[in-house]
């Protein structure tokens, strides 16, 4: 039986945050996971450390956590396109991510070569 789409959505946003506690050592708050088209966004929301929140209170220190968040999200890239590629049974063609310093909110957007989201139409 084939999963529906917010099933995907829900499996997709659980997987991430695991592999967030098990990778990083912490886990977002909330994660939200969207299909549309040929992309899956996901937002993770309150994912930087009180520490964190005080070092971007200047410019140099708010480079440093994105730029070492950004580091620690890209070097798992690879286990978290298997984990995408489990669910899916898609390969990522691309994948995107950033995070703001001010509201401590991360956004990936993965990418694929086929729509995703017409397959649950």
């Amino acid at each position: 039986m084939r999963k529906s789409k917010g099933a995907t959505e829900a499996e997709i946003s659980k997987a991430l945050t695991q592999w967030e506690k098990n990778y990083l050592g912490v886990g977002a708050v909330a994660v939200k996971s969207d299909i549309l088209r040929n992309m899956i966004i996901v937002q993770l929301d309150h994912v930087l450390t009180p520490a964190e929140y005080s070092l971007c209170k200047d410019k140099d220190g708010m480079l440093s956590v994105k730029k070492n968040r950004n580091g620690l999200v890209e070097s798992g890239i690879e286990q978290i396109k298997e984990i995408i590629f489990t669910i899916t049974g898609e390969e990522v063609v691309s994948f995107h991510t950033d995070i703001s310093t001010n509201t401590g909110e991360r956004l990936m957007v993965f990418k694929f070569a086929k729509n995703l989201e017409a397959q649950f139409s």
